[in-house]
């Protein structure tokens, strides 16, 4: 089996062995990352060079693996990642910040989110593409936006209820949380993630800053969020939140997220120690990967066989699980990626050099 490593696809695997293969999404092109021991890895080769993968994801039944590309569409791949081919009829958006795939009714379902936040349906493995417009009729569509020029918000990623596929979860980059329940043809928002905080806000804060879902496959109404405000937690499917981290926790920026399929207290977080405001002006993101035990109650800081100063940010992990052990990958804005086989104890750097594993400009701010 393979996986791949990117910021908008999936990133939590089982299988029943570790893959010796991994697909790499970086700002110029899908790289293959390939074991050839235990802790040695190489790059064994590389394709859409020039086009800046934001998200990938393979599908098991078809054999396919698909690419969405910042303002470069979408493409699939029958040979997981040596050849590809265009896959955008349909989209009147191209640039790609997420992909998903799921099955309905005996069908595969694949979803991209786009910038301007649209999302997009395929139920023909990308062959053709609607735009599932319901997406906008929520109160909060017209206040969407996002910092940066353009200030266009983005779907910054797409999950699915484990036990439902027609219950899709969207989180909009900046405008918050969203849940359908009918397979996309209606939506909910859910709110609430900075009420009753007793922690500084910090400057330019924006309380509907969700980067990242993770859900319970034991009890599908145990949400997680990781986003500008932390880490977020709730049991009741979203009705009231309780903040795990804050902006003031080591990790004050967090992004990718992951937790073991089988045993869900085990949880990892990565990003920076704040917001991507000040990397330009530190030329660090000074970032970090922390684990909890406990379900997000307490995190420790992961460090051994991690550089003291990591300058680049984590934009991407997966965890791989199979026979009750875990492989652990991370990649950076500095073109690194990261590997453990122990639950995070200890870190092999397995890959330097290749471009940066970036969401669309961040890597620009540490340049």
């Amino acid at each position: 089996m393979a996986i791949c490593l990117s910021h908008g696809g999936r990133s939590i695997y089982s299988s029943s062995s570790p893959s010796s293969e991994v697909l790499v999404g970086t700002v110029s092109g899908v790289y293959t990352v390939q074991r050839e021991s235990t802790k040695k890895w190489k790059v064994s080769g590389k394709a859409l060079e020039g086009l800046h993968i934001h998200a990938l994801v393979s599908d098991p039944l078809s054999g396919l693996t698909f690419a969405g590309a910042h303002n470069g569409s979408i493409y699939a791949s029958k040979d997981f990642g040596a050849t590809w081919s265009l896959r955008e009829n349909g989209l009147t958006e191209k640039n790609i910040y997420s992909l998903n795939v799921t099955r309905r009714g005996g069908r595969v379902k694949l979803y991209a989110g786009t910038e301007p936040a649209h999302l997009f349906e395929s139920d023909d493995l990308g062959e053709s593409w609607y735009d599932l417009r319901s997406l906008h009729s929520v109160p909060s569509f017209p206040r969407w936006t996002f910092p940066a020029p353009p200030h266009k918000a983005h779907v910054k990623y797409i999950e699915f209820d484990p036990q439902d596929s027609n219950t899709i979860y969207v989180c909009v980059e900046v405008g918050g949380l969203l849940r359908s329940r009918d397979g996309g043809q209606s939506w909910q928002e859910l709110h609430g993630f900075m009420e009753n905080v007793d922690f500084p806000l910090p400057a330019g804060a924006v309380p509907d800053d969700v980067h990242r879902l993770l859900i319970r496959p034991s009890d599908p109404k145990y949400l997680y969020i990781s986003g500008g405000m932390g880490i977020c937690h709730s049991r009741d499917g979203g009705k009231s939140w309780e903040h795990l981290t804050t902006p003031q926790t080591r990790i004050g920026y967090p992004d990718p997220f992951v937790f073991h399929p089988g045993r869900e207290d085990l949880m990892f977080m990565a990003g920076a120690i704040v917001n991507p405001r000040t990397w330009g002006q530190t030329r660090t993101a000074d970032s970090r990967i922390a684990r909890s035990r406990d379900g997000g109650r307490n995190w420790e800081m992961l460090n051994e066989g991690l550089p003291e100063k990591i300058r680049g940010n984590f934009e991407a992990m997966a965890i791989e699980v199979w026979n009750g052990s875990c492989s652990l990958f991370a990649g950076t804005t500095d073109g690194e990626i990261f590997y453990s086989e122990d639950e995070g104890d200890q870190w092999t750097k397995i890959v330097e050099g290749i471009p940066p594993i970036s969401k669309g400009e961040h890597y620009t701010r540490l340049r």
